[in-house]
């Protein structure tokens, strides 16, 4: 018998406890899942960094721990997890942001909210370009941006990708390093935000980089609050460098009441709805984990804490 710890709060467990077992039955997985054990006995943890469990030392006998967030930033600085650790690569995440994404970069491609909001008897001859002629810089080419950046660019948009790391990928140029950050803002007509959260990325987009995109650009932000200085921002907007920023993730979530995105004209806010894992595919990817490991395969989508990330 596989014994699996499922460490996550407890609305968590009623989200997945059903679709775990199908996905570990359809693999002819044996396993006994439980929101409890005696930690020697564990052979796998399921979890979420905001669970009870953030010391894994007596965990001796785990082989892994599959992680239910596709951000890693607040476990793999835990000294005690010793153990390989997978982040989740969920395809029904990965489609919910390509979507979320898409939809906000064309919204502001087409000037929609002009028409939205301007149902007022005034007749606004606005033609939009063609994506062709629209550049749009998406950061961060992990397996979301990358993902976004392919759907833009068969969309026809002129994609600039950047990464920390020099990647390749087909119909888009892709950057890496200081040079390469400065020269996907200068040519970000709409700006995509994908990054993790580290200390390099802390207030990535402040005023400086700000005004290196073109005057009148948009940002699209459904990675992490963090990579924006929000005071820089407000002062893009109120200036007029930045036309309008839509924003799914904040420092402070819920965002409170009386943050001034919720009345600027210029801003979107949306409740951190970008992407979510889904249960069903993400207790398949768990499933599929477990079933690798115990054919001494190697896991998928496997943390390199060596690389610094």
């Amino acid at each position: 018998m596989i014994n699996v710890l499922f460490a996550a709060l407890p609305e968590r467990w009623e989200q997945y406890r059903e679709t775990l077992q199908t996905a570990f039955a359809e693999l002819d997985l044996p396993v006994d899942l439980r929101t409890e054990f005696t930690p020697q006995d564990v052979d796998y943890i399921v979890y979420a960094p905001n669970s009870p469990v953030q010391d894994f030392t007596p965990y001796t006998r785990c082989k892994a721990v599959l992680n239910l967030w596709a951000g890693v930033e607040n476990v793999v600085g835990n000294e005690t997890l010793t153990q390989p650790l997978a982040r989740m690569v969920d395809p029904g995440m990965t489609q919910g942001m390509v979507e979320y994404v898409t939809g906000h970069v064309m919204r502001h491609h087409l000037g929609m909210d002009l028409h939205i909001s301007g149902q007022d008897g005034v007749w606004r001859d606005h033609v939009p370009p063609l994506a062709q002629d629209r550049r749009v810089t998406v950061l961060g080419l992990g397996e979301l941006g990358l993902a976004c950046a392919e759907t833009l660019s068969g969309l026809g948009f002129a994609v600039t990708g950047w990464s920390r790391r020099q990647k390749t990928a087909d119909c888009i140029t892709c950057l890496a390093g200081d040079d390469g950050l400065r020269e996907a803002l200068s040519v970000a007509d709409i700006l995509v935000l994908l990054l993790p959260k580290t200390p390099a990325t802390e207030n990535l987009l402040d005023t400086d980089r700000l005004n290196l995109m073109p005057k009148g650009a948009f940002v699209v932000n459904p990675g992490r609050g963090q990579l924006i200085d929000d005071d820089a921002l407000l002062n893009a907007l109120n200036s007029g460098q930045i036309a309008h920023a839509t924003l799914d993730v904040f420092r402070v979530e819920p965002l409170p009441a009386d943050h001034p995105y919720w009345a600027h004209p210029q801003v979107t806010v949306t409740p951190h709805i970008a992407s979510e894992t889904r249960a069903r595919t993400a207790s398949q990817v768990i499933a599929e984990n477990i079933h690798r490991c115990e054919a001494g395969a190697p896991l998928l989508h496997l943390v390199d804490r060596s690389a610094g990330y």
